[in-house]
């Protein structure tokens, strides 16, 4: 089951992506993920949501301003 969820509490958000069980994980700074035995990514985690989304959402703004005649 595919799912995305959102933790007010520890400001993560957690995207599904499969019901395997989860071996491993590997993170790089804000985001988490977790993989099956078998190296599918089984969950995706970004911590502290909020900033790295107004983050991502304003570096999209500014690069489609400069690409403006």
């Amino acid at each position: 089951m595919k799912r995305i969820r959102y933790s007010k509490d520890v400001d993560a958000l957690l995207i599904e992506l499969s019901d395997k069980t989860i071996d491993y994980a590997e993170d790089a700074g804000q985001i988490i993920v977790h993989f099956s035995k078998d190296g599918e990514p089984v969950l995706i985690e970004i911590l502290d949501a909020k900033d790295f989304l107004l983050r991502s959402f304003s570096t999209v703004v500014t690069e489609q301003e400069a690409a403006l005649p």
